[in-house]
């Protein structure tokens, strides 16, 4: 935390004052989706040099033009804004026997790399996204670039080397990261070169930035980058490996609009996909009252860095159960989903690069994959009917001490709105009957004249679960190992 709070001081001063004079931007009520594009749907055979998909470190072939073409089927998900992989110009040739098709190793920024199409192609993409109503998220590399960039022999000055690092006490900040060539963001060059680059985005209609390993970047130059983002009205969301809420709140008080947060995908791993109990999610989200802008943190099961969610089963069918529960868990929180291509349905993979499987589409689904994304689907648009799903605050109740291993329950409130959530990590079926005032809930107005209320159904098709209040009590009959989610109003 120490380390966090140095790199966070570092930030500079009229970046952070710039920043407290302009309008947040807010991407709170937003689903997004992430893709790699070229793992995810090819659109166009003529730019498929070096294609190989038998090799997981190759080239696969997807590009702009087949993303732009299942634009409809993200639409259909119910995601509203897209978040894509670095899509530049990349190093001419490969590293480690692996080909640059993930887009973190940058030749040219301003370019699009011929794989996955033009300049033309990404614009192409951004309108039709804007026609369906979608956002747009790009990566954005600002600590290095690739191994084998024709920069990194043209301009050595722009680099820290083994003398820079060496003296360095920040070294996460001047040592390279897996030895990509590090940037100095204090050198005048390269300062005046990233802030272009993400101008230069900015006026393709890029809406928002996914800005990579923060944790490795200049603080001080960070400060004047994210005050250019929020003068143009740019959200941005900051990858800091591993982050706590602690980390989280810091970051956002020194102008990131929000940062994933790595402890709680770590706790739902756990509790949800490993069945070790919901105290540790219980305990993350305690913390929530230390973030400055809860609902705008980044919630996610898994993503292109971390093996599979549903990897976390040997079994594949209790892969895909905990997924369909995981995906509904997330979308009760309060903070902004992101949903890793093939998440919603299952898909499996261990650890970079079989986490970066080619995605499959409808025609190619089983009938277990096709219930997953049902049940994603159906999340998502219950989240997007609910204010206080989507946007409302969240409030955890004390649940015994002899259930919370196993029952989590907070209420989410916006607009007069209120809806009960329960996690259930049971492995049956059951009922339980929790006394109101250890809750320390209200529901005031839902019982009848004799003392019951009606029975409430969940809000999630498909899903039989049901509460009723009876005589101060609230009584749960919930399905085993899932979500569940009533509107109390």
């Amino acid at each position: 935390m120490r380390k966090t709070i140095l790199l966070g001081l570092l930030l500079g001063s009229a970046g952070a004052a710039a920043q407290g004079n302009m309008p947040l931007s807010s991407f709170e009520g937003q689903v997004i989706y992430q893709v790699m594009p070229d793992r995810f749907s090819d659109g166009n055979a003529a730019n498929n040099a070096g294609v190989n998909r038998a090799d997981p470190r190759a080239w696969h072939g997807g590009d702009l033009a087949g993303l732009t073409q299942r634009l409809p089927y993200i639409k259909k998900l119910g995601a509203t804004a897209v978040w894509l992989t670095p899509i530049y110009q990349q190093q001419p040739t490969n590293s480690f026997d692996t080909a640059p098709y993930h887009g973190y190793w940058p030749a040219d920024f301003r370019k699009v790399d011929p794989h996955f199409g033009t300049l033309a192609d990404f614009g192409t993409f951004v309108q039709a996204a804007e026609v369906e109503g979608m956002r747009v998220v790009l990566d954005q590399v600002i600590n290095h670039y690739g191994y084998l960039a024709p920069a990194v022999r043209e301009h050595p000055t722009w680099f820290n080397g083994k003398v820079e690092c060496d003296a360095s006490r920040l070294k996460d900040v001047d040592c390279p990261l897996a030895g990509l060539p590090d940037l100095k963001q204090g050198n005048p060059q390269v300062r005046d070169l990233l802030l272009g680059n993400a101008r230069f985005w900015r006026d393709q209609g890029v809406q928002g930035f996914r800005y990579d390993a923060i944790k490795n970047v200049d603080g001080m130059f960070l400060g004047d980058l994210l005050a250019d983002d929020r003068a143009a009205g740019i959200w941005t969301l900051g990858e800091w490996y591993n982050a706590d809420s602690g980390t989280v709140a810091e970051w956002q008080r020194r102008g990131f609009d929000s940062l994933f947060l790595f402890s709680l995908q770590a706790a739902m791993k756990n509790s949800i996909m490993s069945g070790q109990g919901l105290d540790s999610v219980a305990a993350v989200l305690s913390r929530q009252g230390e973030l400055p802008r809860p609902g705008e943190v980044a919630l996610f099961l898994d993503n292109h860095d971390v093996p599979r969610f549903a990897q976390g089963s040997l079994f594949e069918d209790v892969g895909q159960a905990r997924t369909k529960y995981g995906l509904r868990a997330m979308m009760t929180l309060r903070g902004v989903p992101v949903i890793w291509q093939g998440t919603e349905i299952a898909m499996r993979g261990g650890a970079d690069p079989d986490n970066r499987r080619d995605m499959r589409f409808e025609d190619k689904w089983t009938p277990q994959e096709r219930s997953v994304f049902e049940v994603a689907r159906n999340a998502i648009a219950v989240r997007q009917a609910s204010p206080a799903l989507s946007r409302g605050t969240l409030s955890l109740l004390k649940t015994p001490s002899s259930l919370a291993d196993r029952l989590l329950l907070f209420t989410r409130e916006q607009d007069g709105q209120r809806v009960l959530v329960a996690w259930h990590g049971g492995k049956e079926r059951r009922s339980y009957s929790v006394r109101l005032s250890s809750l320390g809930l209200k529901l005031d107005g839902l019982e009848l004249n004799n003392g019951t209320s009606a029975v409430i159904p969940t809000l999630f098709a498909g899903q039989n679960a049901k509460i009723r209040v009876s005589n101060g009590f609230l009584h749960l009959t919930l399905p085993p190992e899932d979500a569940t989610a009533f509107k109390l109003d």
